[in-house]
C-alpha cells in the first residue's frame, strides 16, 4: 500500500503521541508485560482467567511471546464466531497462589489507507453478514436506523456512506471523562446522549454504518507508551474499521478526534479539528496495539453467564462470579510498556 504524505495534523499530534523529541514515529517497538495476581481472591472455588492474546497482522508484528505462572493449565484458544484469540489459564479450588505473567514484543506501524479506487468493486453483503448484523447493545431498528438513513440520504456508494457517518459521528458525539473504563457501546443510550469514551463512540459509528449497509467492526486494543517505560494498565483503546469493496478494511477513529478536541479545547469549526478528522479517516498513529475484535463473545473455554460484551480487558471468574475488570487495584493486574529498538 503506497503511503501518503503525512497531513499537518501530525504536527499537533506529536505533542500528545510522541516523546519530547517532537518527531512522530512511523513505527513503534516495545515490550509489553502483563502481570496478574489473583491470590487475594476467594480460593474456595476454581479460578479462571481469559486475556486478549495479541497476534500479528499487516500493521503489527508480535514476537517473543512468553507466559509464566503457577496455573494448573494454560493454553491459547479462539472463539467460534470471530476467531478472537485469548490466553486462558485456570487454578483449582484452594490454590493459595494464582499468578500469571504474559510478555510479548510488538513492532507497530503507522497506518495510512486513503488511496481509494475510483470505482467500488462488486460485492455480496452475504459474505460480510457478520459485520452487518445487530449485536446485543446495538439492536435493529429504532433511532439508530432512522439516523443512519438520514445521514446517508443521497449517498450511493459504500465510501460515501461511510464518510458521511464518520463526519456525523465526529460532529455529534462528545468525550465524557466521567464514563467508566472505555464505555459499553450501548447504542440505545448513545442515541439519547451521544457521549462516552472510545468504545461508545466507535460502536456508534459501527452501528450506524451497519444500519446503512456498510460492513463495519470495532477494533479493541491498548495504547503504547511514549517514553522509555510507562504503566499502561488503563490505556485500553477502541477504534473502528469499515469494509470498502475492491479495497479492503479501512480504519477510522472518531473517538480520538473527540479526545483531541477535549484535551486541546477545540471547537468543531477549528482548523486543527479538521486536520484531526482528516488524519483519523483512514489513518492511525503507531502508538497502539490491536488485541481483539468482536462483540457478544462466548469465550473458549466457555465462561459462566451471559456473552461477554468485548474482550479488551482481562476477564476472570471465581466459580460463577465475574471479577470487575475495571478495578485493576482489586482484580490485581498491571500492564507495562518498555521501549525497545525496532
Amino acid at each position: 500500500m503506497q503511503r501518503k504524505a503525512i497531513v499537518p495534523a501530525l504536527l499537533a499530534l506529536a505533542a500528545l503521541l510522541v516523546p519530547a523529541s517532537g518527531v512522530l514515529a512511523s513505527s513503534v517497538s516495545s515490550t509489553i508485560t502483563m502481570q496478574f495476581d489473583l491470590s487475594a481472591q476467594d480460593s474456595s472455588r476454581e479460578t479462571r482467567l481469559w486475556i486478549p492474546y495479541p497476534t500479528s497482522d499487516e500493521d503489527q508484528t508480535i514476537s517473543r511471546i512468553r507466559v509464566t505462572g503457577d496455573y494448573q493449565q494454560c493454553a491459547v484458544y479462539t472463539d467460534k464466531v470471530h476467531q478472537t484469540p485469548m490466553l486462558y489459564a485456570e487454578w483449582p479450588a484452594q490454590a493459595k497462589s494464582r499468578k500469571l505473567d504474559l510478555f510479548f514484543t510488538v513492532d507497530r506501524e503507522e497506518v495510512v489507507r486513503r488511496d481509494f479506487p475510483a470505482w467500488e468493486g462488486a460485492w455480496d453483503p452475504a459474505d460480510y453478514a457478520l459485520y452487518l448484523a445487530p449485536t446485543g447493545l446495538a439492536p435493529r431498528g429504532g433511532r439508530a436506523e432512522e439516523t443512519a438513513a438520514r445521514i446517508t440520504r443521497g449517498k450511493s456508494t459504500v465510501l460515501a456512506k461511510a464518510r458521511a457517518i464518520y463526519d456525523w459521528t465526529c460532529e455529534n458525539t462528545f468525550r465524557d471523562p466521567e464514563t467508566r473504563g472505555c464505555g459499553t457501546g450501548d447504542i440505545c443510550k448513545l442515541m439519547e446522549k451521544p457521549g462516552g469514551k472510545c468504545v461508545d463512540i466507535s460502536s456508534l459509528f459501527v452501528a450506524l454504518a451497519r444500519a446503512a449497509g456498510v460492513p463495519a467492526r470495532e477494533v479493541l486494543g491498548i495504547r503504547q507508551g511514549k517514553g522509555d517505560a510507562q504503566d499502561i494498565t488503563t490505556w485500553q483503546h477502541c477504534w473502528a474499521e469499515f469494509f470498502l469493496p475492491g479495497y479492503g478494511w479501512v480504519p477510522v477513529d472518531p473517538a480520538d478526534v473527540r479526545k483531541m478536541m477535549l484535551t486541546q479545547n477545540l471547537k468543531a469549526g477549528d482548523a486543527k479539528t479538521a486536520e484531526y478528522r482528516e488524519y483519523f479517516w483512514g489513518g492511525l498513529d503507531a502508538y497502539r496495539v490491536r488485541l481483539s475484535r468482536g462483540r457478544d463473545l462466548t469465550l473458549n473455554p466457555r465462561q459462566e453467564g451471559a456473552p461477554v460484551n468485548y474482550l479488551m480487558y482481562p476477564f476472570a471468574q471465581i466459580g460463577d462470579k465475574t471479577l470487575d475488570w475495571l478495578a485493576p487495584e482489586t482484580f490485581r493486574y498491571t500492564i507495562a510498556y518498555e521501549k525497545s529498538e525496532g
